[in-house]
């Protein structure tokens, strides 16, 4: 599984990534899941998006993330948005975290770049006894023409296709969005999934945040700068002028317990 490196796209990663939906929130929040209070890492943080979410309700969390530019505008949106979230290097497979201090572990959008045997490990290590693990992705759907035009731009400049990211390719099955061989594995290393389910919601962008937003994906994060630029360039020229698009999309969340 070839990784790629979000740093080099890490401004735009900031400023498009912020579209988790209130309504994820309210989701866990009337599966009777509280923050407050409760110990939380937040793993693979990116630039925070998620890890603000969980701090508004006063969870005490911390960011892990291995990309030093991520982390740097991690840190930075810590102080335009006036949060005091400590943010610390590390990965998914060696986080830097003691033994048994988390009540939750949240992934958001990375468990399919994880080296997910370490991983899980990892994740065990970290947890309290009966502790929690989400593992959340979402993104945005086929069918609408902004969508549609946007893929036939990308696969004049992505050699190796539009395949879904990490591990999800190596799956031959998913389960809205989630390879069938998560489950097992999450199983078979005493991880119980509570509860699956999945959110439809919409987006708007103005054309230059939909341009932004598509930089930040894997497929044009994995490109050299120069290929970069020109697929986006002509994104650009291809789309029209309108005031916004609202684009569809699709959130899904696993909650997993660790079994006694």
């Amino acid at each position: 599984m070839e990784k790629v490196d979000f740093g080099q796209v890490a401004n735009s990663y900031a400023r498009s990534r912020e579209d988790i939906p209130i309504a994820l929130m309210e989701s866990l929040q009337l599966r009777n899941f509280i923050f407050e209070g409760k110990k939380v890492a937040d793993i693979g943080c990116g630039t925070g998006a998620l890890t603000r979410k969980i701090a508004m309700r006063r969870a005490d969390i911390v960011g892990v993330e291995p990309s030093e530019n991520l982390l740097e505008q991690a840190k930075t949106l810590n102080k335009v948005k006036n949060f005091m979230i400590p943010y610390l290097k590390g990965s998914a497979e060696n986080t830097g975290l003691l033994d048994s201090q988390y009540d939750i572990v949240t992934v958001m959008r990375a468990w399919h770049w994880f080296d997910r045997e370490k991983a899980i490990r990892e994740m065990k290590r970290i947890l309290k006894k009966n502790g929690t693990m989400i593992v959340i992705d979402s993104g945005f759907l086929s069918g609408a023409p902004v969508v549609e035009t946007t893929y036939k731009v990308l696969h004049k400049f992505v050699d190796a296709g539009l395949k879904p990211a990490g591990s999800k390719a190596e799956s031959r099955q998913r389960i809205n969005g989630f390879p069938v061989e998560w489950f097992a594995e999450w199983q078979a290393a005493g991880l119980e999934v509570r509860d699956f389910y999945k959110q439809k919601y919409s987006v708007e962008f103005t054309k230059n945040e939909w341009v932004e937003r598509v930089e930040s994906i894997s497929w044009l994060a994995g490109l050299d700068e120069a290929r970069r630029k020109l697929a986006l360039n002509e994104l650009s020229s291809s789309l029209k002028e309108e005031a916004s698009f609202t684009i569809p999309h699709e959130c899904n969340v696993c909650i997993l317990r660790l079994a006694d």
